[in-house]
């Protein structure tokens, strides 16, 4: 699958700042001082590890960006699995320019590759299930767009993409309000002062809080923190009248427990904020 322009548009401006991080004013002293002018060669992405690809088009921005002469070739799109030892793609032209790329190249595929990668264990490890593994707004910095279509290529769906896009009752907010009730009440109210119609989710933390907020016209209930048997009598008391979703501590160790108890979704921090990377490899091969 490739990125649409929504997501290059994203990238470009990381591309131009991490190129000017690593570039400076000087460039690729090194390549400089070694590489003679002129020399051609190829470049091989290898994956060195198993997992599910994201990022390989954003790469071929980055090449782009320090030469628009490299030709950029993949083997393998955007959510497609690989295994040790596959090819991604190639990219062909001076090997200043192709150093010069190299490492931003790789931050963008091996960040987001790795992202896809533990998504698409999530999503197994739910499968026959009706469970669908959703990520949350624990994202790098500058990169939420991009981590979340990485999320995609894994095949886990987004939930909100920031505090703009829809209305979500935290414990804060409950604490502020007094109470799940008031809480719901003032929101509702409001926005119906300011003819506004949006998706609302509640979080909630035991079943007093479940019960309070299933009597509102709400579209999703969220259970944090809570152990299975109690998600379970959740599930039982909201008895299909809004959608579920479990959040908290969800680890691959137990996210088939939770999908179980028959919650709609389960969010999980975890695809983000600290993903290790997927292993990929670049050489250089010299044009003889």
């Amino acid at each position: 699958m490739k990125p649409d322009s929504e997501i290059l548009k994203a990238a470009d401006p990381i591309i131009e700042s991490e190129l000017s991080a690593d570039l400076g004013s000087e460039g690729d002293l090194t390549s400089l001082f070694t590489i003679p002018e002129g020399l051609k060669g190829t470049g091989e992405f290898l994956s060195k590890g198993e997992g599910r690809l994201a990022g390989l088009d954003i790469a071929g921005r980055v090449f782009s960006r320090v030469d628009d002469a490299v030709k950029f070739d993949l083997c393998i799109r955007d959510g497609q699995a690989v295994t040790r030892g596959s090819v991604i793609g190639t990219v062909e032209g001076p090997v200043h320019s192709l150093l010069a790329a190299e490492r931003t190249a790789l931050n963008f595929i091996q960040r987001l590759s790795g992202i896809a990668t533990r998504t698409a264990l999530f999503v197994e490890a739910v499968r026959g299930t009706n469970a669908v593994i959703l990520d949350t707004r624990k994202t790098t910095p500058g990169w939420r767009v991009l981590e979340k279509y990485a999320v995609r290529q894994g095949g886990g769906r987004n939930h909100r993409m920031g505090l703009y896009d829809a209305v979500m009752i935290k414990d804060n907010h409950v604490d502020a309000c007094g109470g799940t009730g008031k809480a719901i009440a003032r929101c509702l109210g409001n926005m119906k002062k300011n003819g506004k119609s949006l998706f609302i989710e509640v979080e909630t933390r035991d079943l007093d809080e479940v019960r309070e907020a299933s009597g509102y016209p709400i579209q999703r209930i969220m259970l944090d923190n809570m152990d299975t048997d109690t998600m379970r009598e959740a599930v039982r008391i909201i008895g299909g009248r809004m959608e579920t979703e479990a959040s908290g501590n969800v680890t691959l160790a137990n996210v088939r427990s939770i999908a179980q108890t028959g919650v709609n979704f389960i969010s999980v921090g975890a695809l983000t904020h600290s993903v290790p990377v997927l292993d990929i490899s670049f050489d250089i091969r010299i044009a003889r």
